[in-house]
């Protein structure tokens, strides 16, 4: 399928860090430190975030206007995805260019405590917990190359550090690769039980209130105006993730007004929430255009898996986040870099989340992980505006998920994964592979599979298996080579398995 591109309008140990991470990554290529024409990295990440959550993808609800503006002056991709339909996983791949199979990281961490799932007939493999130091990540290639880097917001890829959420003291940002950072939950309802009495009312009319942990990042960025090296700002946004809640009552108003008859209220707080990332994005672009970074600086935005089956509407995409249905995986990427990225395109070509470490590399002249397995591909050519060749068509995207969702509850949950049905469903475990025009599903628990073609059918109601049998057994030979390759830990016959519920 070919793509289109459119015209639209100092930690402790640092030292010896850095030198270890030499000696793994190699002297970085290209440029040397500090010359001008190595840009600066901004990573912005946003929490839940559906693809379709912005204008400029089509929400007829929504404010988005600073990231609108991101997009016309950039690229929006289409058909980018996340590695896995949950937060850590995608996470994971994110920084290490990794993916969740390979890592035996494809859920959210969980305690060695945490309550034990609802009985099925297949054994589910161990929960995630730590990413491995050993790993390397965004922040030490990126370091190792002589950019300063900040990390700041949500971690969530190891245990958490006497309360949900805060990060580990020996496997967090700080241990791995950044220098500095911070946790803060900013105006996020996360932080809401910290904050005193003063801090809790609403705001008034127009106000979109402090975000403290994008004040945080803008600071990162202030103390490296005119430094003599590049930095790389990691910011990982906590919206617009649950609890749904805000103080931006007249947000909330604005958005009830404009929900369909019958809607889910919360919808109205989660249009807010959505709203608020786009103003606290526009915070950020300002600090880079008010400290004269913005011309030398590469900015990449992105979710971590797709919207939240109760608030995103994922149409015309089936499915949600949980889920390798194209609702669960496909999310909004904007990449802007003034006189190398073709501003106000968009583009069909597809990549995913693992592509994002090795096209740093290329962009920033650093050197790749030495004898570490990527599943991720540089696809700068693609970012700069060039059209998928072959190799792009016939490349091989995966997602496993081998666990079930909901993780208590499950019978209670809706039976069947919908369009915008604006509820959970049953998520059982199951692995996806597209290649091209084609993308099959595979189902664990009963060895079905399902086969569609996403160019005739986006949003996957037309199940061609029995109709293109040497497809499906063509693309299911190429999801197992795949999985077997990165020996990714499947689902097993449980001991005591259950009734089966009625499908």
């Amino acid at each position: 399928m070919p793509s289109v591109l459119h015209r639209v309008s100092g930690c402790r140990g640092g030292l010896l860090l850095a030198g270890v991470l030499l000696l793994r990554l190699g002297a970085p290529p290209g440029y040397a430190a500090g010359t001008p024409e190595k840009p600066n990295v901004v990573f912005i990440l946003a929490d839940d975030l559906g693809w379709r959550d912005l204008r400029c993808a089509g929400n007829p609800w929504h404010e988005t206007p600073h990231l609108d503006r991101l997009a016309r002056e950039g690229m929006r991709f289409t058909d980018g995805y996340a590695a896995a339909p949950i937060c850590s996983a995608s996470r994971v791949a994110l920084l290490t260019g990794r993916s969740p199979a390979r890592l035996g990281f494809e859920f959210v961490t969980k305690e060695p405590t945490a309550k034990k799932p609802d009985p099925h007939a297949l054994a589910i493999p161990p929960y995630p917990l730590n990413l491995p130091l050993a790993e390397v990540t965004l922040g030490e290639m990126l370091g190792a190359a002589g950019y300063a880097t900040g990390y700041f917001g949500k971690w969530h890829v190891s245990q958490h550090n006497n309360g949900y959420l805060n990060w580990s003291s020996t496997h967090g940002p700080l241990q791995q690769g950044y220098a500095e950072g911070d946790q803060d939950f900013g105006s996020h309802s996360y932080g809401d039980t910290a904050r005193p009495a003063a801090e809790q009312g609403t705001w008034p009319e127009g106000d979109y209130g402090r975000d403290a942990l994008t004040e945080k990042a803008i600071a990162f960025l202030r103390t490296q105006r005119g430094a003599a090296r590049p930095f790389f700002l990691h910011l990982g946004h906590y919206y617009v993730h649950t609890p749904i809640r805000s103080r931006a009552a007249w947000l909330a108003e604005k958005y009830a007004a404009r929900l369909p008859a019958g809607a889910d209220p919360r919808r109205a707080v989660y249009g807010a929430m959505v709203e608020l990332l786009d103003h606290y994005v526009g915070r950020l672009l300002a600090a880079l255009d008010e400290l004269g970074l913005a011309e030398n600086t590469l900015v990449v935005f992105t979710s971590d898996n797709g919207g939240h089956p109760e608030f995103a509407a994922n149409g015309p995409r089936r499915g949600s986040k949980w889920n390798v249905y194209e609702g669960g995986l496909r999310v909004p990427w904007i990449v802007r870099w003034p006189g190398r990225v073709p501003a106000g395109t968009t583009s069909d070509a597809p990549f995913i989340g693992t592509d994002l470490l090795p096209t740093l590399a290329a962009a920033t002249g650093a050197a790749l992980p030495r004898g570490v397995t990527l599943d991720g591909r540089n696809v700068l050519p693609l970012w700069l505006g060039a059209p998928a060749g072959r190799a792009e068509a016939e490349r091989a995207f995966t997602w496993h998920f081998p666990y079930y969702h909901p993780e208590s509850g499950f019978a209670a949950a809706r039976p069947t994964i919908g369009v915008d049905d604006f509820a959970v469903s049953r998520t059982f475990p199951q692995s996806a592979i597209r290649v091209g025009e084609w993308k099959l599903v595979h189902f664990y628990e009963d060895g079905r599979d399902e086969l569609y073609r996403l160019t005739d059918d986006p949003a996957e109601q037309n199940n061609l298996a029995p109709r293109e049998p040497a497809k499906s057994r063509e693309l299911r030979a190429r999801l197992d080579a795949e999985l077997r390759a990165a020996k990714a830990r499947l689902p097993a016959p449980a001991p005591n398995p259950p009734l089966p519920l009625p499908r």
